[in-house]
């Protein structure tokens, strides 16, 4: 265990009128629609305006927003390895049972690609047992992976994960903390509320990027260590 676990932060962003304003990154804009606006979410850590950019989404009455966000003690390339494996999100998120890629989209190269959709099926115990998912980016350069759900069987309609890497600015080691911020859209479920809605979902999130960062950083200090022996 490193002397100093990383710390999850979260901030949630409530949708309780329709004519809310954001708060946070300079640049994150309102645009109000009749039945929908685009909102930035509050994260809950600095993050540059190329990042920030990808958590701004686009909210309906019904829907609620909201984000976590990780430091993990990891350089971005090991954490990123494990995030893109949009085949296998299991390899974090430990309440994924299985995994199979339905459809392969367009990726040069990879098993999978934007468009690429993958049908999940969860432990027992959650209120669901499979998800159908599309993969929306992959963007290797700039480390952002989303995907949206379409299908299964579960309470999350319309949902939508946007999640990001960047090195930490304020680590000592440069290049060896990576911030990842987790956000996403959904609809909230009949019987509910907002905020229940985002505490079971923040649940979930908060869960898989812990694992996350564990899996991360061991995989980190194995490739240093055979660094060292070559």
């Amino acid at each position: 265990m490193p002397a100093n676990p990383p710390k999850s932060s979260l901030m949630l962003h409530r949708i309780h009128n329709t004519t809310g304003t954001a708060t946070g990154n300079s640049t994150a804009m309102i645009c109000q629609k009749e039945l929908q606006r685009r909102l930035p979410v509050t994260l809950a850590a600095h993050v540059p305006d190329g990042v920030a950019r990808f958590h701004s989404h686009a909210v309906g009455p019904n829907q609620c927003c909201s984000s976590v966000v990780q430091q993990i003690a990891a350089p971005v390339a090991a954490v990123w390895s494990v995030v893109r494996r949009f085949d296998n999100p299991q390899g974090y998120k430990h309440f994924v049972k299985s995994c199979s890629v339905i459809s392969e989209g367009g990726g040069a190269g990879d098993i999978v690609g934007v468009g690429s959709v993958r049908k999940v099926n969860v432990i027992s115990g959650l209120p669901a047992e499979s998800s159908t998912e599309r993969l929306e980016i992959l963007d290797d350069e700039r480390h952002v992976i989303s995907f949206s759900v379409v299908g299964g069987d579960h309470r999350l309609a319309n949902y939508r994960s946007v999640t990001t890497l960047h090195p930490s600015s304020s680590s000592s080691g440069a290049g060896n903390v990576t911030v990842v911020v987790e956000s996403y859209v959904v609809d909230v479920p009949p019987g509910n509320t907002k905020e229940d809605t985002c505490v079971f979902v923040d649940t979930i999130v908060r869960c898989n990027l812990q694992s996350l960062a564990q899996i991360a950083e061991n995989l980190a200090r194995r490739n240093t260590a055979n660094c060292r022996r070559e």
